[in-house]
């Protein structure tokens, strides 16, 4: 399918899906906004709350180049109001409640129990607000043994399990070079925000939504969770598929190239190609229980070919197999191009740049990164402004640490 044909019946009035639809959030760093970056992606109109003196992704390294914007900021908290509130402030307290009469969600990422301490927890927001969908996204949940624990992103790896199967058999226990429980957990908040709205619009009851970080690695560990209650072993294999063989990196003459096989099917193709015709019938628990000598095949059938050739040579078979790109390589593959994966941007302090887009795409309504992450209470004018706040109301609260 072209490009042109999927979106021959795009709309052009609206931002995305979601563009009626409004967001408050009061997070910081990754987890919190990611879920609402995803939903402001989808066209909802997103304000950030954001303390006086700034959060913590706009000090995260990497720095863009002749910037001290970060990487982390512009990506995370792209297409979205701010506002710059202190909701530790007596003033501060009471906007964001006014704040919140005006949205359909909000979205907090702090340790649970603390914004209800400052006066702006879901109960509290209830009270002006009783249809609100309230999300908080913590490390290990809202109730529960550890809730009160500090969790972050890599401490929710290795509590859960996930750590202990990344990496080489031999080796240590490696966390995700992302952060995977953050972009679960925010991934589970817009989707629980979704579903939630959705109830609301069909009984008038608003809710409590609970994500945890913890909770959603386990959701997203292939059935590892209830493996492990069974006592059933469970083994670090690095490259290799622990149902499949032979799958691995493989080294070619000019770089490294990820192959291998799940199906029967497939496994003939490639056992005729190796002229291995006397394997080829082999089942998928003969193959793994062969493993070793599998790999040593197309190890060596990668070894005197170059990625490209391997590449190639498996697309025209119908198999699967990529080279194994670094980001600077993919960044410039044609098909993230095409998939517009990435977006050219203006940033705060004029600098043009690519962000990485939307996952989803729409048809019907499509999305894009609309606009850069904007500056710390770029917004406090006409966002306070329509809460009732005139200029010298807006003054005196900077002037006591409330914006």
């Amino acid at each position: 399918m072209e490009k042109t044909e999927f979106y021959a019946r795009a709309r052009t009035d609206i931002p995305g899906p979601l563009s009626d639809v409004v967001v408050v959030e009061a997070t910081t760093t990754w987890a919190g906004p990611m879920a609402a970056c995803i939903l402001a992606d989808m066209g909802a109109i997103v304000i950030k709350v954001e303390h006086p003196t700034g959060e913590i992704a706009r000090r995260l390294p990497p720095v863009l180049p002749d910037s001290d914007l970060t990487i982390a900021n512009e990506t995370v908290n792209r297409n979205k109001r701010n506002i710059s509130l202190n909701l530790q402030h007596n003033d501060g307290r009471e906007a964001f409640l006014k704040l919140s009469e005006t949205a359909d969600i909000i979205i907090e990422n702090f340790r649970p129990g603390t914004l209800h301490n400052w006066g702006v927890g879901y109960e509290q927001v209830a009270r002006v607000k009783p249809d609100i969908v309230y999300v908080s996204i913590s490390g290990f949940g809202q109730f529960g043994t550890l809730s009160d624990r500090v969790g972050y992103d890599p401490i929710a790896q290795n509590y859960c399990g996930w750590a202990s199967l990344n990496g080489e058999p031999d080796g240590s226990p490696v966390k995700a070079p992302t952060w995977l429980g953050d972009d679960t957990a925010g991934m589970h908040g817009a989707l629980g925000a979704l579903a939630a709205l959705r109830h609301r619009d069909q009984t008038g009851e608003g809710q409590h939504v609970d994500v945890a970080l913890v909770d959603a690695l386990l959701f997203h560990s292939n059935g590892n969770l209830t493996s492990g209650a069974l006592d059933i072993p469970l083994e670090r294999t690095g490259n290799q598929f622990n149902i499949a063989a032979p799958v691995n990196n493989y080294r070619c003459t000019n770089g490294n190239v990820f192959a291998g096989v799940l199906l029967d099917s497939h496994w003939q193709r490639l056992a005729q190609h190796l002229n291995r015709v006397d394997l080829a019938e082999l089942s998928a628990m003969e193959r793994i229980s062969r493993r070793d000598e599998l790999n040593e095949l197309l190890r060596a059938y990668c070894a005197s070919m170059t990625v490209e050739a391997v590449v190639q040579t498996f697309s025209d078979m119908g198999l699967p197999a990529t080279r194994v790109n670094t980001y600077k390589e993919v960044a410039r593959e044609e098909h993230v191009s095409s998939r517009d994966m990435l977006q050219q941007i203006e940033t705060t302090d004029g600098h043009t740049i690519p962000i990485t887009g939307p996952a989803v795409k729409f048809s019907r309504t499509p999305t894009a990164v609309r606009k850069c992450a904007s500056y710390l209470g770029e917004d406090n004018d006409e966002v306070f402004g329509s809460l009732g706040y005139d200029h010298k109301q807006l003054e005196k609260m900077k002037s006591d640490g409330a914006v």
